[in-house]
Formats: C-alpha cells, sequence, structure tokens
C-alpha cells in the first residue's frame, strides 16, 4: 500500500534540525580509492529488556552496568556515540546512582549520549489504548526536558512485533518527526521499502527506516553483522545506518566492535564507517536529498497501514497480562479525570504524584516482553503487583472524589428509602443496567428516580451467600448524564412498572428472548445463537449462518507464535452441556450455556436488557489443556464481506483472509445480506473487554464468513523456537485455569460507524459505579455533569489537570478528543468542570489536545502538553457556559 507523495502536502512539514548540505563525517582520505562511495552510519546502542528471561530487578541492576560501560568507551574512544531510546532506564540509574547519572547528563550536552525513542518503554505497539501512547511521550519526553534540556526527535521502537497505523500522528504530536523500527523484516512483509514516508489515517507523517538484520550485535567484530544488515538494506539508498552493540539483557557496544569499526573504515572494506546517531543519519539523508521539499524526498514510498506481522501468537498468550493492563489503563484514565473535578471544582490538592506513580507502573508493563506474555512465568507475578498498585491507587482518587461530591449532593431525609448515587465515567450520556448490592429487605425493592418516577429493576443473585437478614442484589436501569451522576432511590418491596418491554419464551428447541429492538433464539441443543433478528431493519446476520461457534484446536506454536499467519484452523467443537434461563425479568433476560472439552469448561451467559440493542456475553473459561487453543467463531450470512478493526485513536480496513490481526476493543463484518440479493447491507460487531487476536475469514469449507476471537492459548512460558521442548521434560503452561471476559454481539446496519463501537466497548470495559448514600443537606443538584463530547464523531478521551501542575492545585486542565469514524466533523465540547464550551473542527481521525487555564481561556497543545507550534490548525470558539 504505497503511493508517490505529495510534495505540497502539509503532512511532509520540515523535519527537525536537517542541515542543508551536510556531508558525512569521517572523510580524512585513508580509505583505498576503490572503496565503495558510501557512508555507513554506525549506531553504537543496547536494546536492554528490563523483564525478558529475568524479572525486572535484574533489569534495573543492567541498566547501571550497561550505562556505565558505554560511559566507560566515551572516554577510550573521542568519536563513539551511544544512543538510548527507553526514558525508564535513565530514571532507574537516576535514583540508584547519582553519580553516574551526571556523567550522562554531560555527555548529553557533548551530543555524544544522544535520548532517543521519547517513551517510557518500548511498549507493544498495538495493544495498549490510544492515551497509552500518548502517556509514552507525555511521561517520556517531559523527564528527557526536565533532566536534559531536551527531548527525543526520533521515535525507536526496535524490538516491538508490529506497529499501529495511528504511530505517526502520535509520534508527530509528542514532538518526533521520524521513526526507527525491525519489524516486519523483509521475509514478514516485502513491500516495505528500507526508507520510507509513513502516513497515519489523520495524514500524518513520519520518515521511517526499518532496521536490517537486527538491532544489536555480536560482541566481537562487527563485519559478519555488517554484511548480513548490507544485504537486507536497499542499496538504491546510498548511505546507510546500522545499530551495533550487545543487546536483549543490556551490554551495549564492546572494546572489540569500536576498533572492528575502525579497522574497517580505514581499511576501506564498506565504503565510510562513521559513529553516528539516528538523528543524524535522518538529518543528511534529507539534506542529501535537497532537503524536506526536494522532489527526492517527495518520490520516497509512502505507506497508509499497520506495520504488520510478526509473532502473531503474542495477542492472545497470558490472558491474565491482557485483563489487568485493560483494568489499569481504564482504572488511571477514571481516576485522573475524578480528580480533575476534585482539584477545579472542590478545591482538592491534586494527587498528580500518585496519578504519575499509577502511569508509571502502567506503562512499564505495555513492554513488549510482558504485555504480550513472552517473559517468564515469575515475571507476572511482578506485573500483576504493580498493575494493582495502580488500580489500588486509582480506585482510592475515585472513591474520595466520588464521596467529596456525594456529601455535597442535596438528599432529603425520607426514611423508607435508601440513596443510590450512580457516577459515569465516560464524557457521553451511559444507559446501562448496575447491578447492585445492598442491605436485604425480606419484601425486595423498587427503584425510583431523583423525580419520584419508577425505574426498572428486578432482583437477582447476591455475591454474598447469606439468609434473607444479610445481604441482597438488584439490577436496575440507569441513564447517567455525561460524565457526571443521577441520584436514585430505592424502596421497599417490590413494584411492577409499565410496558415491560422483555418477553422470554421457548419454540421449536430453542430459547427466545426478545425486546423492542432485537430478537434473540439460542438453539438448545448447539448452545448458539440460531438468529438474531434486529428489527428496526429487519435484517438477521445470523439466520442460516452455517460453522461452529467454538474450535479446540492443537497448537504446536511457541509463546509468540513466530510465523503464524493464521489461527483460524480446523478443530473441534466445544459441544453444549447444558442450557438454561437463568434470569427472566422486567430489566433483563439471561442464558445460561455450558460447554466442555477434554478437562476444560466453557460458560456463556448470554444477556439482552429491557432497551439494549445489543447482546451481552458474560464468558467463563476454566481451561486445563496444554498445547491448544480455542477460538470463539461468529458466522454471519453475508457476501461480499469487508473488515474493519478498531486500532488505538482510530479504526483500520484489512483484508477478509483469516489473518490472525491484532486490535483493540471491537472488530466489524459488512456485507450483502444473503437471501435478497445483495440489496441490503448489513453487519456484525464483536466487542470484547480484554482479547486482542482477531481473524475475519471468508466463507470456506461449508462455513460462512465469520469474525473469530481467539480466547485462550496455553504455550510454554517463554518458548522461543527453534528450541525444541523435550517431550520428557517439566514445563509451566500459560492461562491453565479460570478467566472470565465479556463480548457483545452489535448488529448493524452494514457501517459500523452508525454502530458506536468505540463507546460501547468503553462502556463495557469501565462501567458506570453506583455507591450507597445517607441523607443530608447540599448545595448540589441530584444530577449533574462535568463535560460532555456530544456522542457523535466526536470523542473526549482525557480530562486531567495539567502535567506542570502536578502535586499542586492549579486548576488548568486538559481536555483531548479524537474523531473517531474517518469524516471530518464539528463538534461541541461542553465543559462545566471549566465552565465553558468549546466548538471546532476536526479532521478525519484527528486528535486534538486544549488546555483551559484558571481564566476560562483556551490554547491548543501537542499531546505533551507544550503550545502548539504554529498555533491551532482549526479554529477554536470558546464562550462561558450557558451562553
Amino acid at each position: 500500500m504505497s503511493d508517490a507523495a505529495d510534495p505540497a502536502s502539509p503532512a511532509t512539514a520540515p523535519i527537525a534540525n536537517a542541515p542543508s548540505g551536510a556531508q558525512p563525517a569521517g572523510l580524512d582520505g585513508r580509505r583505498p580509492p576503490a572503496a565503495p562511495d558510501r557512508t555507513l552510519y554506525m549506531v553504537g546502542a543496547t536494546h536492554l529488556d528490563p523483564v525478558w528471561l529475568w524479572p525486572w530487578q535484574e533489569g534495573y541492576q543492567e541498566a547501571r552496568a550497561t550505562f556505565r560501560s558505554a560511559l566507560d568507551r566515551m572516554e577510550e574512544y573521542p568519536d563513539f556515540i551511544f544512543t538510548c531510546d527507553q526514558v525508564v532506564l535513565l530514571a532507574w540509574v537516576e535514583e540508584q546512582d547519582p553519580e553516574l547519572f551526571e556523567r550522562i547528563k554531560a555527555r548529553v550536552g557533548e551530543g555524544r549520549w544522544v535520548n532517543a525513542g521519547g517513551w517510557w518503554v518500548e511498549p507493544d505497539c498495538n495493544m495498549p489504548t490510544g492515551e497509552s501512547f500518548a502517556r509514552q511521550g507525555l511521561i517520556g519526553q517531559r523527564y528527557l526536558a526536565e533532566k536534559f534540556g531536551q527531548s527525543a526527535t526520533v521515535g525507536m521502537n526496535v524490538d516491538p512485533f508490529g506497529h499501529n497505523a495511528m504511530l505517526p500522528a502520535i509520534l508527530r504530536g509528542q514532538g518526533m518527526d521520524s521513526y526507527t523500527f525491525l519489524r516486519p523484516g523483509p521475509a514478514e512483509d516485502g513491500r516495505l521499502a528500507t526508507a520510507f514516508w509513513w502516513e497515519a489515517p489523520d495524514g500524518s507523517r513520519v520518515l521511517a527506516y526499518r532496521i536490517p538484520h537486527e538491532y544489536c550485535s555480536p560482541p566481537g567484530d562487527v563485519s559478519g553483522h555488517t554484511d548480513k544488515a548490507l544485504a537486507a538494506l536497499d542499496r538504491s539508498l546510498g548511505d546507510l545506518m546500522v545499530l551495533f552493540g550487545v543487546g536483549n539483557h543490556g551490554g551495549g557496544p564492546t572494546k572489540a566492535n569500536i576498533e572492528s569499526i575502525h579497522r574497517y573504515d580505514r581499511m576501506g572494506s564498506f565504503g565510510r564507517l562513521v559513529m553516528s546517531s539516528p538523528r543524524q543519519y535522518f538529518d543528511e539523508f534529507i539534506a542529501r536529498r535537497g532537503g524536506i521539499d526536494s522532489e527526492e524526498m517527495a518520490a520516497l514510498p509512502v505507506w497508509k497501514d499497520d506495520l504488520q506481522h510478526h509473532a502473531s501468537g503474542c495477542y492472545s498468550a497470558h490472558s491474565g497480562i491482557k485483563a489487568w493492563q485493560r483494568r489499569a489503563q481504564n482504572a488511571v484514565l477514571s481516576a485522573e479525570r475524578w480528580a480533575a473535578v476534585g482539584t477545579a471544582l472542590h478545591g482538592l490538592e491534586h494527587p498528580g504524584e500518585d496519578l504519575y506513580r499509577a502511569w508509571q507502573q502502567v506503562l512499564f508493563n505495555q513492554f513488549h516482553d510482558i504485555l504480550p506474555g513472552s517473559a517468564i512465568e515469575p515475571a507476572y507475578d511482578d506485573a500483576r503487583d504493580q498493575l494493582g498498585e495502580a488500580i489500588a491507587i486509582s480506585k482510592r482518587i475515585i472513591t474520595r472524589v466520588q464521596n467529596v461530591i456525594a456529601r455535597k449532593v442535596n438528599i432529603p431525609v425520607d426514611e423508607a428509602s435508601q440513596p443510590v448515587l450512580v457516577f459515569n465515567p465516560h464524557p457521553w450520556p451511559v444507559r446501562q443496567v448496575v447491578e447492585l448490592q445492598y442491605g436485604a429487605q425480606p419484601l425486595g425493592v423498587h427503584v425510583v428516580d431523583e423525580a419520584g418516577l419508577p425505574v426498572a429493576a428486578q432482583k437477582v443473585q447476591s455475591v454474598a451467600t447469606t439468609d434473607d437478614k444479610g445481604r441482597a442484589a438488584c439490577a436496575f436501569e440507569t441513564d447517567v448524564p455525561a460524565f457526571g451522576y443521577r441520584l436514585y432511590r430505592l424502596l421497599r418491596g417490590p413494584k411492577e412498572i409499565d410496558d415491560a418491554g422483555l418477553l422470554v419464551s421457548e419454540r421449536a428447541g430453542a430459547t427466545v428472548v426478545e425486546n423492542q429492538f432485537l430478537r434473540l433464539e439460542l438453539d438448545q441443543s448447539t448452545g448458539w445463537v440460531r438468529s438474531l433478528l434486529d428489527k428496526r431493519t429487519g435484517a438477521d446476520v445470523f439466520a442460516g449462518a452455517a460453522g461452529p461457534h467454538t474450535q479446540v484446536c492443537d497448537d504446536p506454536t511457541d509463546t509468540w507464535g513466530h510465523r503464524v499467519v493464521s489461527y483460524a484452523w480446523p478443530g473441534e467443537e466445544m459441544p453444549a452441556v447444558r442450557t438454561v434461563v437463568r434470569e427472566s425479568g422486567p430489566v433483563r433476560a439471561r442464558v445460561r450455556v455450558e460447554r466442555a472439552w477434554g478437562r476444560s469448561t466453557l460458560v456463556e451467559e448470554f444477556i439482552l436488557t429491557r432497551e439494549a440493542d445489543h447482546v451481552e456475553v458474560r464468558t467463563t473459561i476454566d481451561w486445563r489443556e496444554e498445547h491448544h487453543l480455542l477460538k470463539l467463531r461468529f458466522p454471519v450470512a453475508l457476501d461480499q464481506t469487508e473488515a474493519t478493526y478498531e486500532i488505538p485513536y482510530a479504526a483500520i480496513e484489512r483484508p477478509v483472509d483469516g489473518a490472525e490481526e491484532p486490535a483493540q476493543q471491537w472488530v466489524s463484518i459488512s456485507g450483502a445480506l444473503r437471501g435478497d440479493g445483495g440489496a441490503r447491507r448489513a453487519g456484525l460487531a464483536v466487542v470484547t473487554t480484554t482479547k486482542h487476536g482477531y481473524d475475519v475469514s471468508p466463507a470456506e469449507n461449508g462455513a460462512d464468513p465469520s469474525i473469530g476471537v481467539t480466547a485462550v492459548r496455553s504455550p510454554v512460558y517463554s518458548w522461543h523456537d527453534p528450541r525444541l521442548l523435550d517431550p520428557e521434560g517439566f514445563y509451566a503452561f500459560q492461562d491453565q485455569g479460570p478467566q472470565t471476559f465479556s463480548y457483545l454481539l452489535v448488529p448493524h446496519s452494514g457501517d459500523w460507524r452508525e454502530a458506536g463501537l468505540t463507546r460501547r466497548g468503553n462502556e463495557l470495559s469501565a462501567p458506570v459505579r453506583a455507591m450507597l448514600e445517607s441523607f443530608h443537606d447540599g448545595e448540589l443538584e441530584p444530577v449533574a455533569s462535568f463535560a460532555a463530547d456530544g456522542g457523535e464523531q466526536v470523542m473526549i478521551t482525557a480530562i486531567k489537570i495539567t502535567e506542570d501542575a502536578r502535586g499542586g492545585d492549579a486548576p488548568e486542565v486538559i481536555v483531548r478528543a479524537v474523531e473517531t469514524t474517518g469524516c471530518p466533523a464539528r463538534a461541541r465540547l461542553e465543559l462545566p468542570i471549566v465552565g465553558q464550551v468549546l466548538e471546532t473542527d476536526f479532521g478525519a481521525h484527528q486528535i486534538r489536545t486544549f488546555r483551559i487555564v484558571a481564566d476560562g481561556s483556551i490554547t491548543e497543545t501537542d499531546l505533551i502538553e507544550w503550545p502548539l507550534e504554529g498555533g491551532p490548525v482549526a479554529e477554536i470558539s470558546a464562550q462561558p457556559l450557558g451562553e
């Protein structure tokens, strides 16, 4: 997917520090005239995995040892330059060896220690949320600027296993104009050039360079490493960049490395060999081509896609780390929002240092050998504890602020009722069924809203197994305003409401549940969906669709899934052993389907609520298999299918070819509805909470097109082929035991944009929170909103106190939003938190960040919260709320 660059495009804005007419260093005349007329920029670096085949404590020590070695090499070789690309390593050295850190600062000042990358770690570049990528740079770049007076201008992720298509936009928003990476290699995608423009869906571009051969070298002579690099490079580029230095467990460039470079430079074996950095290479690359606006730069190929595929199994390895990460990311984002309310509106001191620590734990555990599941088993004890710390910090912040708010809500005494406040963390209104545990009432309860109007409710099973004098539970409908709260009351005794709107029946071997929008039929023998009629359109994508819902496959692949193209393999179905209606009431129906295969079980509970236009499926897997995987498949009766996947801050179309692909929270398949001559389009989206490995497969072998979710894999921990496993050996296998997650089945009209899928995913991952409250006077109304994005194309992704106020109480608020559908839009952002309304335009998939200061003025910033160079790209209209 490449085309010629448009030299007039704003996406080709000047790259930082590109000198005009710059010449390579090292032209001292010592080389033979017959030497190749080219320069190899030899970049001394080390790739240090803070965690991989060792725990983080070992990485912590190795950072100090590696950096000391690099500084010693500088003492011995005056031309040696070292490049560091993970900020956490610098932070570790600063806190354990301040003297060594001062030596690093001195070398940065000389230009011989170069900080690239700009991110806290080299993360997995597909699974974290868009906001996580924003925070990698926010924390990383600010650290570099604070400690060294300069941030990174070159993005650098040399070891991650793939790179999402929105990274160019994120990098440009963090002050980086170029990108150095390794994977996919030439054997994995031969379409990629060595150097090219990489363009994000919003039109942002970075100059990308694919590292040849490897990001590190053996400790001795570099000639073999250089030979292999040259064999993989595009020779038409002329001068090239080669990374060297011992890596993975750190180490860095050795004396033997450096002396061999000097020797081969003098011999002219490869041309000119100069000690360099990625920044110097990119600057001189541009200068040799006549500058950033030259025709030669415009002629570079342009790539408008992800950079995939490598190690596709890592998106499903170790379900636990995926679940912990998603919980932690949602928790910290929610804590930020509520902390902003506490600071801006209630005078609370901002818990900036606590949030900073929580984000560090989240970002660290996105490292590309932790989040992908490829580290040793003990590493996940540390990851669980560290992410648990982030979640605990967040819950304390959220609970405090929400209780401060609750105490100020006016709740008149009504001894026949129990007040309940429901808080919505999302900047759009949310209608959701809440499950609430409460002190038992022998006759049950009914629910009313703040105006005394009845709310649909039903009794459900309590999480406490006690008698009627203990705890009980109910489920009731809520309608909570955008990023705000609403007061409800529990009243003694059950009470029916008019127009329940939910029917449960049995017919022809099927359990049928329907509301005003959907009719769901579950086959009692197979346990799967026989029909899901969308009453709004008359379309039923499941009716007549052929293919299994479950596939259990033998999985001989290693932990990473190296060389895996697809996990859409033939397998055995997991047969249903029981189907039972667990709940049937005015709020929701719940049908439980139990399956078993081998020593493993799968429970899916299909939930249709009174006013939902989707089916929620709560899933519990108790997995006891080794070297096997379970795919959940969703076959549809569609032709001419198209597949769309959510990626950070955007969505992307991919082929319907069964390839194992990464995604955020949802995948959609659309096509011509079978049976009416293709006159109507329809679609299905599967929205999940903690799964990231998907495929969309075409019709084949008697099965219809389908979405596949890799629900569980059980490889050996940290098994990297080509090593063979000893059949008599003893190994630890991943994902043994129970796990839970949820997914939604969302039928739509064939255009995923109309289904609000990203918002649904966020609501599923981070539901509203209900809390029991007491009676008291207060100045706050029973219903309030603090921020609202309108619930349309443009979605607010972050609300926080500016990073400049960390640890203080300055009420300057950051609001970030992104266009979610790929179409330009006009947005109206209502921000009661600062008493302002903001109106402005967004381009397709554009990310914009706004800083609202104490006097109400609004300025635009980049992702680091620094003023946007050149001013805003679109006019901002701001006015006080209510005018």
